[in-house]
Protein backbone atom coordinates (compact mmCIF):
# COMPACT_ATOMS: atom_id res chain seq x y z
CA UNK A 1 0.00 0.00 0.00
CA UNK A 2 0.85 3.68 -0.40
CA UNK A 3 0.98 5.33 3.16
CA UNK A 4 -1.95 8.36 3.17
CA UNK A 5 -3.21 9.78 6.06
CA UNK A 6 -6.61 10.13 5.62
CA UNK A 7 -6.40 6.53 4.29
CA UNK A 8 -5.23 5.44 7.42
CA UNK A 9 -6.80 7.20 9.70
CA UNK A 10 -10.48 5.72 8.32
CA UNK A 11 -8.69 2.42 7.50
CA UNK A 12 -7.17 1.76 10.40
CA UNK A 13 -8.08 4.18 13.39
CA UNK A 14 -11.61 4.99 12.94
CA UNK A 15 -11.99 1.14 11.95
CA UNK A 16 -10.15 -0.36 15.18
CA UNK A 17 -12.02 2.38 17.61
CA UNK A 18 -15.60 0.34 15.90
CA UNK A 19 -14.43 -2.99 17.67
CA UNK A 20 -14.20 -4.09 21.26
CA UNK A 21 -11.29 -6.64 19.84
CA UNK A 22 -8.89 -7.45 17.13
CA UNK A 23 -8.78 -11.12 15.86
CA UNK A 24 -5.65 -11.86 14.74
CA UNK A 25 -4.01 -14.87 12.74
CA UNK A 26 0.03 -15.79 14.07
CA UNK A 27 1.85 -14.62 11.40
CA UNK A 28 -0.69 -10.90 11.27
CA UNK A 29 -0.13 -10.79 14.65
CA UNK A 30 3.39 -11.27 14.83
CA UNK A 31 3.84 -8.83 12.16
CA UNK A 32 1.29 -5.76 13.74
CA UNK A 33 3.46 -6.67 16.82
CA UNK A 34 6.68 -5.48 15.25
CA UNK A 35 5.67 -2.61 13.88
CA UNK A 36 3.43 -1.45 16.34
CA UNK A 37 4.18 -2.13 19.79
CA UNK A 38 4.89 0.63 21.21
CA UNK A 39 7.51 2.03 22.42
CA UNK A 40 8.89 2.92 18.73
CA UNK A 41 12.05 4.65 18.19
CA UNK A 42 12.10 7.97 17.58
CA UNK A 43 11.63 8.69 14.66
CA UNK A 44 10.39 5.42 13.15
CA UNK A 45 7.19 6.66 11.61
CA UNK A 46 5.77 9.92 10.18
CA UNK A 47 3.64 11.77 13.21
CA UNK A 48 0.14 11.14 11.58
CA UNK A 49 0.64 7.37 12.44
CA UNK A 50 0.88 7.60 16.17
CA UNK A 51 -2.63 7.20 17.28
CA UNK A 52 -3.07 4.08 15.00
CA UNK A 53 -0.13 2.85 16.95
CA UNK A 54 -2.21 4.02 20.30
CA UNK A 55 -5.01 2.58 19.33
CA UNK A 56 -3.37 -0.96 18.36
CA UNK A 57 -0.95 -1.01 21.29
CA UNK A 58 -3.99 -0.66 23.35
CA UNK A 59 -6.47 -2.82 21.83
CA UNK A 60 -7.80 -6.05 23.29
CA UNK A 61 -5.82 -8.97 20.52
CA UNK A 62 -7.53 -12.59 20.25
CA UNK A 63 -4.59 -14.75 18.35
CA UNK A 64 -5.49 -17.89 16.76
CA UNK A 65 -2.44 -20.36 16.75
CA UNK A 66 -2.07 -23.96 17.13
CA UNK A 67 1.89 -23.27 17.43
CA UNK A 68 2.11 -20.41 19.84
CA UNK A 69 2.92 -21.45 23.09
CA UNK A 70 1.77 -17.66 24.73
CA UNK A 71 1.06 -14.17 23.87
CA UNK A 72 0.94 -10.99 25.18
CA UNK A 73 0.68 -7.24 23.93
CA UNK A 74 -2.98 -7.08 25.35
CA UNK A 75 -3.65 -11.07 23.69
CA UNK A 76 -5.15 -14.18 24.46
CA UNK A 77 -4.75 -16.94 22.81
CA UNK A 78 -7.64 -18.76 20.90
CA UNK A 79 -7.49 -22.87 20.66
CA UNK A 80 -9.99 -25.57 19.55
CA UNK A 81 -12.60 -25.40 17.22
CA UNK A 82 -12.50 -21.83 15.40
CA UNK A 83 -16.21 -21.75 14.87
CA UNK A 84 -16.79 -22.16 18.10
CA UNK A 85 -14.41 -20.02 19.75
CA UNK A 86 -15.59 -17.06 16.93
CA UNK A 87 -19.05 -17.65 17.84
CA UNK A 88 -18.56 -17.50 21.74
CA UNK A 89 -16.53 -13.89 20.96
CA UNK A 90 -19.36 -12.72 18.78
CA UNK A 91 -21.84 -13.47 21.74
CA UNK A 92 -20.91 -11.16 23.82
CA UNK A 93 -21.83 -7.48 24.30
CA UNK A 94 -19.88 -4.87 22.45
CA UNK A 95 -19.12 -3.47 19.47
CA UNK A 96 -17.91 -6.49 17.84
CA UNK A 97 -14.22 -8.02 16.50
CA UNK A 98 -12.13 -6.63 14.04
CA UNK A 99 -10.25 -9.23 11.63
CA UNK A 100 -7.32 -8.59 9.00
CA UNK A 101 -5.27 -10.88 7.32
CA UNK A 102 -4.95 -13.76 4.50
CA UNK A 103 -5.31 -17.27 5.80
CA UNK A 104 -7.97 -16.08 9.46
CA UNK A 105 -9.97 -14.22 6.91
CA UNK A 106 -10.70 -17.12 4.42
CA UNK A 107 -11.00 -19.45 7.20
CA UNK A 108 -13.72 -17.16 8.78
CA UNK A 109 -15.69 -16.34 5.42
CA UNK A 110 -15.47 -20.39 4.97
CA UNK A 111 -17.74 -20.63 7.91
CA UNK A 112 -19.83 -17.59 7.28
CA UNK A 113 -18.40 -15.79 10.70
CA UNK A 114 -18.11 -12.51 8.71
CA UNK A 115 -20.57 -9.87 9.39
CA UNK A 116 -18.82 -7.47 7.06
CA UNK A 117 -16.23 -6.92 4.45
CA UNK A 118 -14.10 -3.95 3.85
CA UNK A 119 -11.50 -3.78 0.96
CA UNK A 120 -9.23 -1.45 -0.23
CA UNK A 121 -8.49 -0.85 -3.77
CA UNK A 122 -4.92 0.85 -3.68
CA UNK A 123 -4.07 2.98 -6.80
CA UNK A 124 -0.39 0.44 -7.35
CA UNK A 125 -0.26 -2.90 -9.42
CA UNK A 126 2.13 -5.35 -7.85
CA UNK A 127 2.23 -8.41 -9.95
CA UNK A 128 2.84 -10.92 -7.46
CA UNK A 129 1.90 -11.64 -3.50
CA UNK A 130 -0.94 -13.74 -2.12
CA UNK A 131 -4.00 -13.54 -3.81
CA UNK A 132 -7.04 -12.36 -1.02
CA UNK A 133 -9.32 -15.42 -0.45
CA UNK A 134 -7.51 -17.78 -2.72
CA UNK A 135 -9.21 -21.19 -2.31
CA UNK A 136 -12.49 -20.01 -1.31
CA UNK A 137 -14.98 -23.22 -1.78
CA UNK A 138 -17.64 -21.31 -2.15
CA UNK A 139 -19.39 -17.75 -4.05
CA UNK A 140 -19.98 -15.35 -1.10
CA UNK A 141 -22.87 -12.73 -2.88
CA UNK A 142 -22.14 -9.30 -1.34
CA UNK A 143 -24.32 -6.09 -1.35
CA UNK A 144 -21.95 -2.66 -1.18
CA UNK A 145 -23.09 -0.77 1.94
CA UNK A 146 -20.53 2.39 1.47
CA UNK A 147 -17.78 3.20 -0.88
CA UNK A 148 -14.97 6.15 0.44
CA UNK A 149 -12.47 7.65 -2.07
CA UNK A 150 -9.80 9.23 -0.68
CA UNK A 151 -7.20 12.07 -2.32
CA UNK A 152 -3.99 8.90 -2.47
CA UNK A 153 -6.59 7.47 -5.22
CA UNK A 154 -7.10 4.37 -2.96
CA UNK A 155 -10.82 3.60 -1.89
CA UNK A 156 -12.53 2.18 0.15
CA UNK A 157 -15.38 -0.45 0.08
CA UNK A 158 -17.63 -1.94 2.82
CA UNK A 159 -20.12 -4.99 2.11
CA UNK A 160 -22.04 -7.39 3.88
CA UNK A 161 -23.29 -10.53 2.81
CA UNK A 162 -26.33 -11.14 0.82
CA UNK A 163 -29.21 -13.11 2.97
Amino acid sequence: MVPDEDLFRHVYVANLEQADALLFGRVTYEMMEAGWRRPAPTGARPDWMEPFARTIDAAKKYVVSSTLERVDWNAELVRGDLAEAVQQLKREPGKGLFTGGLKLPLALAELGLIDEYEFVVHPRLAGHGPTLFAGLSKHIDLKLVSRLEFGSGAVAMRYEPRK
